[in-house]
C-alpha cells in the first residue's frame, strides 16, 4: 500500500487509541490499594502505562511488591476493574466522527487488543461501538497476543481484506510491531499512552500527533 492509496480497512487498538480507559484502571487500582492497606497509586504513572496491561499497571502502582504478589493480585484487580462498568472511560474527542466517516466510505474497521475479551467486548459495547466494528481479536482470541502479527492477520482475514491495504492504528509499540510483521501500513497514535515511549523510535510508517493529525494519515480522498 502506498502512503497516498485509500485503504480496504483500519484497525485500532483499544485503550490509549479509539478509548481513554486510565480513569477507571486507575480508580480500581486505588481501591485495591486500599483493601490491601497500600499507599495510594501515583495516577499519572499507572496512567503511562495502561497499555502494557494489568501486571503493568500494578508493577507500577505497587513497586514495592514482588511478582509473585503481583500475580496474586492481579484477578482481584481485574475484577474491581471489571466492577466499575468502565463508567469513567469514553472514546477520545473527535473519535467517533472519524469511525464514522470510515463507515460512510464503506472501509471497515476494527479493533485489535491484548485486553482479554471479558473485558474488551463490554467496553466496545459501552462506548456504542459493538454494533459498529468489524472485528475484535482480544488478547484471548488467538494463542498468540501482539506484537506477534497473528492477531492482525487474523482481524484481515475475518474482515476479507488485504494487509498490504490495511492500516493499523496504536498508542503502544507492541501494535506497531505486530501491524508491520503483518504487513499493514502503521500509524502510532502519539496522543496515547505510550508506555513510556517514543513514537519517532517505533519504526512506524506514519506519526499522528493527536486525534485531530489522523484523518490526514488515513488517505482517504
Amino acid at each position: 500500500m502506498s502512503s497516498a492509496q485509500k485503504p480496504q480497512a483500519v484497525l485500532f487498538d483499544l485503550d490509549g487509541t479509539l478509548a481513554d480507559s486510565a480513569p477507571d484502571l486507575v480508580e480500581a487500582l486505588a481501591t485495591l490499594c486500599a483493601e490491601i492497606g497500600h499507599a495510594a497509586p501515583d495516577g499519572v504513572a499507572v496512567s503511562r502505562v495502561v497499555s502494557a496491561g494489568g501486571k503493568a499497571i500494578l508493577r507500577c502502582g505497587l513497586p514495592d511488591l514482588d511478582e509473585a504478589r503481583i500475580e496474586e493480585l492481579l484477578p482481584r484487580y481485574l475484577d474491581l476493574y471489571a466492577a466499575r462498568g468502565n463508567s469513567s472511560t469514553r472514546l477520545y474527542a473527535g473519535i467517533d466522527e472519524i469511525l464514522l466517516d470510515l463507515e460512510s466510505r464503506d472501509i471497515a474497521w476494527g479493533v485489535v487488543t491484548n485486553k482479554a475479551g471479558w473485558l474488551a467486548t463490554p467496553m466496545i459495547d459501552q462506548l456504542g461501538l459493538g454494533r459498529r466494528c468489524g472485528v475484535v481479536v482480544a488478547g484471548d482470541t488467538l494463542p498468540r497476543r501482539k506484537p506477534d502479527p497473528d492477531p492482525v492477520l487474523h482481524a484481515c482475514q475475518s474482515l476479507k481484506v488485504d494487509p498490504a491495504r490495511t492500516l493499523f492504528v496504536g498508542d503502544d509499540l507492541r501494535d506497531i510491531q505486530a501491524g508491520r510483521a503483518a504487513g499493514t501500513r502503521t500509524i502510532a497514535a502519539a496522543w496515547g499512552y505510550l508506555n513510556g515511549g517514543d513514537p519517532a523510535d517505533w519504526n512506524a510508517h506514519a506519526i499522528a500527533g493527536s486525534v485531530a493529525e489522523l484523518p490526514s494519515h488515513l488517505h482517504l480522498a
